[in-house]
């Protein structure tokens, strides 16, 4: 339990974070993933390069910092951490690790002078704190999973049933379970967590899910990253009968029941999980408005079968937007950046809609302020950002 003295004390670093958090938090990293190579498999090595990781966990602790004492104000922040361990399968073990880490990198970067044993003290009654919340909520949602209609726990083997490809970028991956039992529901907008063996070296990443998982199977739809280890891997080595270990769905940022008017946007590989979000709408009577950003027409993923779910549903309008023509595909409805302007026309009219918009992060910064300047109601704005949460991803 912390004490008041403690709290005073870590919200005392706030000023420390803001300034230096990155590079304390670079340098933890650097120190666990060399004499820790067991919790490798749970970090994006892509992700640690480019410093998203990093970044996304230093602004995780400032906002643990600021707001120590009243947890309740971090908002979504703390189930999406949650969502995203369990994908993982982060287990309790993990976090002592993670702990001892954090403290000598608070230690050897502040120094001696800033790091007394009064800051490590509270600093370690407050990662404790923190790692008792996550672990007992993880706990409960393994549990869950575990005893559910088709659920499991930790790694289930499935077969490969079928490889399609959907653009000259995007491949889908068709799973069923080796056992052949029932699978797991999951909701429209989870996503799914997998265990590769890549050179002999275990990596894990998450990957959305792009259609319902109603007739036995899970459907991923995989972007070729250039110089990604998981993606490149997946298309051109995992074919049609191969076998790979999968983890339960997981995932908060899920269709919510409604009877508003539905907009969803996606830039590039983000369509993936609006389409079980499509699905699902479909099967009621409420309005969707469906918008997808791409580059060009060779790269934009399940056109026809969009087109197709628009011609038999008279609630479905779709709209498309593509950077540039390559001449070659279908036109869009429109070639440019999808401009505020743009964006007025092909919303409903009425503003009181729910919206969800996922994407690379200029994409969505820009659909984030197109949609408040439009008037959609911020409250009713969800969004996903495809990169690293704000802890161990």
């Amino acid at each position: 339990m912390l004490s008041v003295q403690d709290r005073a004390i870590v919200k005392s670093t706030v000023p420390l974070l803001e300034s230096g958090g990155e590079a304390l938090i670079t340098h933890f990293y650097r120190m666990m993933l060399s004499e820790y190579p067991e919790v490798r498999p749970l970090f994006n090595q892509a992700h640690q390069a480019s410093g998203d990781q990093p970044r996304a966990l230093a602004n995780g602790v400032l906002m643990y910092a600021r707001h120590i004492d009243q947890l309740d104000q971090l908002g979504d922040l703390v189930a999406k951490i949650i969502n995203k361990h369990v994908a993982l399968q982060i287990l309790p073990e993990h976090y002592p690790i993670v702990g001892a880490c954090l403290l000598r990198a608070i230690s050897e970067v502040l120094g001696e002078e800033i790091a007394t044993p009064e800051v490590m003290n509270a600093w370690g009654a407050a990662y404790g704190q923190l790692a008792d919340i996550l672990i007992g909520a993880e706990t409960a949602i393994y549990d869950q999973k575990e005893q559910a209609v088709g659920g499991w726990r930790g790694a289930r083997e499935f077969i490969v049933a079928a490889k399609v490809e959907e653009s000259a970028e995007i491949i889908s991956f068709y799973f069923e379970p080796a056992d052949k039992g029932p699978i797991l529901a999951a909701e429209p907008g989870q996503y799914i967590g997998m265990k590769l063996i890549l050179d002999g070296e275990e990596i894990r990443r998450n990957y959305s899910l792009s259609a319902l998982a109603n007739n036995g199977q899970y459907r991923i739809s995989v972007k070729r990253e250039p110089g990604g280890r998981a993606s490149n891997h997946l298309h051109d080595q995992l074919h049609v009968g191969a076998s790979i270990q999968l983890f339960p769905p997981s995932g908060e940022f899920t269709l919510a029941a409604s009877d508003k008017p539905l907009v969803l946007i996606s830039g590039g590989v983000g369509i993936t999980p609006t389409l079980a979000m499509l699905e699902a709408a479909l099967e009621t009577e409420r309005p969707v408005h469906f918008i997808h950003c791409a580059r060009n027409g060779s790269v934009h993923a399940f056109r026809d079968w969009i087109d197709e779910l628009a011609a038999r549903h008279p609630q479905l309008k779709r709209f498309y937007c593509y950077a540039e023509d390559d001449g070659v595909s279908p036109a869009a409805d429109k070639v440019g950046m999808l401009d505020q302007a743009l964006l007025g026309e092909w919303l409903p009219q009425e503003r009181d809609v729910d919206a969800y918009f996922l994407g690379p992060k200029g994409f969505m910064g820009a659909i984030k302020r197109h949609l408040k300047a439009l008037g959609v109601p911020e409250q009713q704005s969800r969004y996903e950002f495809f990169g690293p949460a704000a802890a161990l991803e």
